[in-house]
């Protein structure tokens, strides 16, 4: 079912891969900040925005392997947009924890609709493996997308953050 996708999904895994060693190369350089900065900071944005990467890593290898039938991707699928709305839900009370709270929707959409999309977007994906459905693919691809996006949004916020903090230290 997963036939004539596997470019998308290399370039997609291939990015996710790239953006991940980017970010350690922002640790390295906010890693100047004082402790209680680097603890928000990473609470905020930086942990979040690695796990949507990896996410995406993970997601483009599980489809690229050579699986004897539909069902162990689709479970694997399944189980990882499960764990990324729980995540989500986590991230989304550490935030308020530590005082990151969006007051309107522009701050909303990126950080929590987006990435929640996303993981619902790799659940439906799942669900039409199992049940061999031609939107699978395409609602897997998108799932690759958002997550993409979301963890680039947080990327550029990252820097942005840093930008801010770095005046102060």
């Amino acid at each position: 079912m997963l036939h004539g996708w596997d470019n998308f999904f290399i370039m997609a895994g291939t990015a996710a891969a790239t953006l991940i060693g980017l970010l350690f190369v922002a640790v390295t350089v906010g890693s100047g900040f004082s402790k209680s900065s680097i603890e928000h900071g990473t609470r905020g944005y930086l942990t979040p925005t690695l796990i949507r990467f990896s996410g995406v890593l993970f997601l483009s290898l599980a489809v690229l392997a050579p699986w004897p039938s539909a069902w162990p991707i689709g479970i694997i699928l399944g189980l990882g947009g499960i764990a990324g709305l729980a995540y989500q839900i986590e991230v989304i009370v550490a935030r308020r924890k530590v005082g990151l709270v969006f007051l309107d929707w522009h701050g909303w959409l990126p950080y929590v609709g987006v990435p929640a999309l996303g993981a619902g977007s790799l659940i439906v994906g799942a669900v039409g493996l199992l049940i061999e459905r031609p939107i699978a693919p395409y609602a897997i691809a998108a799932a690759a997308v958002l997550l993409l996006f979301a963890g680039i949004y947080g990327a550029w916020d990252i820097t942005l953050w840093m930008i801010k903090n770095r005046e102060k230290t």
